[in-house]
């Protein structure tokens, strides 16, 4: 096995500790060529497509990235921006102000991003932060509910790094927060703010990404966690059971998937006499291809279609001050033990000059 080289270690080095924010990953362009790339390593994932490689690898490698990149570069196109993909200017804003937030509460962590697929990558992350002697690291997964498609993966892609590092660092997971007490009250804020600017529609729509049904028979929790934050963040709104829908999207494929499918639901209520319809995505954490293309303008122009008149769309938490509270509580309460605060961190400098001069007197080189 070929080890990932990291900087030499030197002696007195003081110890540190940070928070590695994960997310699912984007192309670098909107192109047919970069989203080939991208949707290659993506759809490679067997986490992500459970088909056995004999028979998805020639679909994969045939009609999927022959067809789907030109497709999909289109939409991505819709939506970028000038400073570059929506998903991975949003994460690094919101990676600066969790920065902000720790450092404003006295705790002492590096905060760095990484994508499971993509660029930053997992690896780039970890050897940047080994190269600076982070010794303990908090993996903080940017899905709230759980998945083997995302979490799962993300925990595949970090221990696959970790396989390959001679000085394997001390981790921590955060598995989930579909019930955190903050992430529910920073939903609740947001669309609470958008009905005071914007006015209030007949129906708010909740709308996640879905997954093949077969998940949920053999196990996976998401589903259930997709309604219960629906649950909470409906009764922190107030909102009878009449006045919220949830429903799933991003269908891919033949089999059976979760439902009711967002297509069939914004058809199904645009048939029923909804004008107006508010959706939301809390199951995404910063707006994306998803979020913004797939939502807010395929979502709008299907319910316009069937009969609808206004379709707005509520963007995600992104960089929300009542969001990176609620990320700043989750990595406060996940990183107990840790030698965090700067009290603490100029005792182990102190003890770690102290070793470098045994060090040195027993003869080692630096």
């Amino acid at each position: 096995m070929r080890f990932i080289g990291t900087d030499r270690y030197v002696h007195g080095t003081p110890e540190r500790s940070a928070v590695v924010l994960i997310n699912l990953g984007t192309p670098p362009a909107p192109t047919a060529a970069a989203v080939r790339r991208y949707l290659r390593e993506f759809l490679s994932d067997p986490r992500v497509v459970e088909i056995p490689r004999w028979i998805w690898w020639p679909i994969l490698n045939g009609p999927v990235l022959a067809i789907r990149p030109r497709r999909s570069a289109a939409k991505y196109a819709a939506i970028w921006t000038p400073e570059g993909s929506p998903l991975l200017v949003g994460s690094r804003r919101q990676a600066a102000a969790l920065n902000e937030q720790l450092a404003l509460r006295g705790l002492e962590l590096d905060v760095v991003l990484a994508m499971r697929y993509g660029m930053p990558s997992i690896e780039e992350a970890l050897r940047q932060l080994r190269s600076r002697n982070v010794t303990r690291m908090l993996m903080l997964p940017l899905y709230p509910q759980y998945s083997g498609t995302t979490t799962a993966s993300a925990v595949d892609g970090v221990n696959r790094v970790l396989g390959r590092l001679r000085d394997v660092p001390e981790i921590r997971w955060i598995k989930h927060f579909p019930d955190d007490g903050g992430y529910i009250d920073a939903l609740r804020a947001s669309v609470a703010d958008h009905w005071e600017r914007h006015g209030r529609g007949q129906c708010l729509l909740m709308s996640f990404h879905g997954l093949p049904r077969r998940n949920l028979d053999l196990g996976d929790p998401y589903h259930c966690e997709c309604h219960k934050t629906a649950r909470l963040l409906a009764q922190a709104l107030g909102l009878a059971p009449s006045a919220y829908r949830v429903s799933f999207q991003s269908r891919f494929g033949r089999a059976r998937w979760l439902e009711p499918s967002t297509v069939d639901t914004l058809r199904e209520l645009a048939g029923s006499g909804v004008k107006r319809l508010d959706v939301v995505c809390p199951g995404f954490v910063a707006d994306c291809l998803e979020t913004l293309e797939e939502i807010a303008i395929e979502g709008q122009a299907q319910f316009l279609a069937a009969g609808g008149q206004q379709l707005r769309y509520i963007r995600c938490l992104n960089d929300s001050s009542g969001f990176i509270r609620a990320l700043a509580d989750l990595v406060e309460r996940n990183v107990q033990g840790w030698p965090v605060d700067p009290g603490q961190l100029e005792a182990l400098s102190r003890e770690a000059r102290r070793s470098a001069e045994l060090a040195m007197a027993l003869g080692a080189r630096q």
